[in-house]
C-alpha cells in the first residue's frame, strides 16, 4: 500500500512555518542576505595618525573589514588588501574578494616581531602560536614559551609543514617590494592572512596606532584603543619639553652596510623622532620615501659636521666602534663619546626589543632621545634611558 500523499493544504502552512524559521534564524545569527560591498561605508575606526588602515562595517550588522592601503613597499597607487572578520554566523557581502576571519582569532602566526609586540600590548601574546626567527625576537612571553611558540622561518625558506600543524586561524605578514611570496602557498593552504603595513609610517605615532588594527584581527578593538590613548598624549607633552630650544644638535646616524652607509629619508621615521626630541637630522639631501645609499666620503663628511650620533651599528663599546671605523675615530662627537645605540634591550641572538616594543612605544623612545639631546629639558631622576645607551 503506497504512501498517502500531502495534499496542498497541509503544504502551504508547512511552507510558511519553514519560511518563518528559517527568518528567525537569519535574524538571530545576525545574518543578512543580499549585503554588498558597497554598504560596509560605516566607519568603526578612522586612524588620527596611521595612513595604511581602516575598519569600516555596515548598518546593522557585526562583521567589519580591515582595509590595509599600499600594503607594501613600492605597491602601485591604489593597491589595498582587507580582511572580513566574521561576527554572528555572517558571510563576506557580495564582491568581497579579500580574506575572512572569524572574530577572537586564537591561534596567530607573526612573520614580524613587532606583529608580537602589538599583540602583547593588547594581553594577547598567548595566542601566538608561531613566529619567524624565534630566537631573534626579544619579547618576554615568546622566549619564556618555546614550547608554545613554533619557529616557522623566513619568506624564502618556510617550513610550511611546521606551519600547518600549529593550526594558525591567522597569519600576520609585511611585504617589502612586493606582496609576501608566502601569500600563494596560504591561499593553497587556506589558510586566512592579512597585512600589517606599520613600517611604511612615517609618523613615529602611526606605526604605533597599527595596534589598534592588530587588536581588531582578534576582537580586541577597544581594548587596542585603550592601550593606545595614552600614547600620543605623552608624546605630545614630552616634544612640547623641547619644542623652543634654540640648541638644537645635528645628528648623525647609521654605520656602514657593506660599501655603502644608508641614510634614512628626511620626512623618515627616524628623522621626525630626532626632529621631536629637539635634534637636527644632519642629511637633508634625501626626500625619497626610503633610505638611501651614500659612499663613506659623504658619510664622513656629515659625521665631522655632528654633534651627537645615534644607531650607530652594532658596536658595543666605544673602542670597538674605533677600531672598525678608524676614519672616523677623529671627527668631534667620536672624540667626545657622543655615540649611542639603541641595542639595550637584547638578547643574545641579537634581537632587539627596540623593533618590537620600541615601535609600540614611541612616547618611549622619543624620552630616550630627550635625554641623549636634551637632558636638562628632564627632571635628573628621569634621565635614565629605556632603549638606547652611550657607548662606553
Amino acid at each position: 500500500m503506497g504512501k498517502e500523499k500531502p495534499n496542498r493544504e497541509m503544504i502551504r502552512p508547512l511552507r510558511r512555518f519553514t519560511l518563518c524559521a528559517a527568518a528567525l534564524l537569519l535574524a538571530a545569527c545576525g545574518a543578512r542576505p543580499g549585503t554588498s560591498l558597497e554598504e560596509f561605508r560605516t566607519t568603526i575606526y578612522r586612524p588620527a595618525y596611521a595612513a595604511g588602515f581602516e575598519i569600516v562595517g555596515a548598518e546593522g550588522l557585526q562583521s567589519t573589514i580591515l582595509r590595509t592601503r599600499t600594503p607594501w613597499q613600492g605597491a602601485a597607487e591604489g593597491t589595498a588588501t582587507a580582511l572580513f572578520i566574521a561576527r554572528n554566523g555572517e558571510t563576506p557581502p557580495a564582491g568581497f574578494d579579500g580574506q575572512t576571519v572569524e572574530a577572537g582569532a586564537q591561534r596567530i602566526v607573526c612573520m614580524s616581531s613587532t606583529h608580537v609586540a602589538m599583540l602583547d600590548a593588547v594581553g594577547a601574546a598567548p595566542r601566538i602560536v608561531g613566529v619567524s626567527g624565534r630566537e631573534s625576537i626579544a619579547n618576554g612571553y615568546v622566549a619564556a614559551h618555546p614550547d608554545r611558540v613554533g619557529d616557522v622561518g623566513y619568506d624564502g625558506n618556510m617550513d610550511y609543514e611546521r606551519l600547518l600543524s600549529l593550526r594558525p586561524d591567522l597569519v600576520l605578514l609585511f611585504g617589502v617590494n612586493g606582496a609576501s611570496p608566502m601569500e600563494p602557498k596560504l591561499r593553497e593552504l587556506g589558510i586566512p592572512f592579512c597585512y600589517i603595513g606599520e613600517y611604511l609610517e612615517e609618523s613615529p605615532l602611526g606605526k604605533a596606532e597599527w595596534l589598534v588594527a592588530v587588536a581588531e584581527t582578534i576582537d580586541r578593538r577597544e581594548e587596542g584603543e585603550r592601550a593606545f590613548a595614552p600614547i600620543p598624549e605623552r608624546y605630545e607633552a614630552l616634544k612640547a619639553k623641547v619644542a623652543e630650544s634654540a640648541a638644537r644638535p645635528k645628528v648623525m646616524i647609521n654605520a656602514p652596510y657593506g660599501d655603502s652607509w644608508f641614510m634614512a629619508s628626511a620626512e623618515s621615521y627616524v628623522a621626525r623622532l630626532i626632529a621631536d626630541a629637539g635634534g637636527d637630522y644632519i642629511y637633508r639631501e634625501n626626500t625619497s620615501n626610503r633610505s638611501l645609499p651614500i659612499d663613506l666620503e659623504e658619510a664622513y663628511l656629515l659625521a665631522s659636521g655632528a654633534d651627537v650620533w645615534i644607531n650607530a651599528g652594532s658596536f658595543r663599546t666605544l673602542a670597538e666602534f674605533r677600531a672598525r671605523l678608524p676614519k672616523f675615530a677623529g671627527v668631534p662627537c667620536v672624540r667626545r663619546g657622543e655615540i649611542y645605540n639603541c641595542d639595550r634591550r637584547t638578547n643574545a641572538a641579537g634581537g632587539n626589543d627596540y623593533w618590537e616594543s620600541g615601535v609600540v612605544r614611541p612616547d618611549v623612545v622619543l624620552h630616550d632621545l630627550i635625554a641623549v639631546f636634551h637632558p636638562e629639558a628632564l627632571d635628573a631622576a628621569d634621565r635614565e634611558m629605556h632603549y638606547y645607551r652611550k657607548l662606553e
